[in-house]
């Protein structure tokens, strides 16, 4: 059976690549978008309904959920992929600029699965695949907001995996390196409004010249990557991480192992915090067991 997607972000890079993908394997788009252009044939097809919606906005995506399955009937897949990133040191980034991305990267998610849940649910199936990023496993200098942003979606994404298992629905969080989309180019990267001296020379500033001097021409193909995801959704079960590109697959790896080596470097004495047995019977019930705080 044809599947229909539901693609936020749609018009371009990752959103526009896992469509066509969709739309080439013989399955229905409801695509995501925030200004609709007919003079774009891609939207012009049979199989490709467009919707505008802006993920800020949840009156916009209830109507853009209601419009769609109204057209194909369901929604099969859910691809939250629209998101923007933003560049500057911590102590540059404004709380404002902090919250807007919030507001897109992760809320946004958040608003959108809130919608679409609810009918995967009732029809006890579905996939969920939330676009985090490489920078939603390990930090990146200059990208406290953004990194910030992707590493709730991941836990979001993990936590919904769990509750959502029993409803026959499967959870994701899609981890991709660096590809060649124009997510670095101004309309997608943002850079904080507050520049301070004293970061000059740091590896903040040179993350931020770096996005600037390498817009397309990074390694990972957005085409191929929409093959593989694909690919991935009709392997059965999911993993919980789906990371894209043999750099990040490389990166993310060995800052694993780091992660590893730290806790057993210290594991045998934060073991010594736990209450002994005899400490543990006398302190009662007040937390159930396997539950932690």
């Amino acid at each position: 059976m044809n599947r229909v997607w539901f693609i936020t972000g749609a018009g371009r890079g990752f959103g526009r690549a896992f469509a066509a993908e969709a739309v080439r394997r013989g399955d229905s788009v409801i695509a995501g978008i925030r200004h609709i252009s007919s003079d774009d044939p891609f939207f012009r097809q049979e199989r490709v309904f467009p919707v505008r919606v802006d993920v800020t906005k949840p009156e916009e995506i209830h109507e853009a959920v209601e419009k769609g399955t109204a057209r194909f009937g369901r929604i099969d897949v859910l691809v939250n992929n629209a998101g923007y990133g933003l560049t500057g040191a911590f102590e540059e980034t404004s709380e404002d600029e902090l919250r807007q991305l919030m507001e897109t990267d992760y809320f946004g998610t958040a608003a959108v699965v809130r919608e679409v849940l609810p009918l995967m649910r009732a029809r006890k199936s579905g996939i969920i695949l939330n676009m985090s990023s490489q920078g939603g496993l390990m930090g990146f200098s200059g990208s406290s907001a953004y990194c910030s942003a992707k590493f709730a979606v991941v836990g979001l994404s993990l936590v919904l995996r769990a509750e959502a298992a029993p409803f026959g629905i499967q959870v994701a969080a899609v981890c991709p390196g660096s590809f060649r989309t124009d997510f670095r180019e101004a309309a997608s990267m943002r850079t904080a409004s507050k520049s301070l001296s004293a970061y000059d020379g740091t590896a903040v500033r040179k993350a931020g010249q770096f996005l600037k001097n390498n817009r397309h021409n990074q390694s990972g193909d957005p085409a191929r990557a929409a093959a593989f995801l694909y690919e991935m959704t009709e392997r059965g079960e999911l993993p919980a991480r789906i990371l894209i590109g043999g750099t990040c697959c490389e990166q993310v790896r060995e800052d694993l192992k780091k992660q590893l080596a730290d806790i057993e470097s210290y594991e045998k004495y934060a073991s010594q915090t736990d209450f002994t047995d005899s400490e543990s019977r006398n302190a009662g019930s007040g937390f159930a067991r396997g539950f932690t705080v």
